[in-house]
């Protein structure tokens, strides 16, 4: 089980590791959601 959380803490750790601030996590997904419209918008 402490591998197992271990491995989780790790791995966030990892995930949050591009973005130095909140801002920025917001600012990531802020710019995935917009890839994904402008690609929803040119299907149409």
């Amino acid at each position: 089980m402490k591998k197992l959380a271990s491995l989780l803490f790790a791995c966030t750790l990892l995930a949050l590791s591009g973005c130095a601030t909140v801002q920025g996590i917001g600012q990531d997904i802020q710019k995935g959601g917009q890839i994904l419209e402008d690609a929803a918008t040119k299907k149409k």
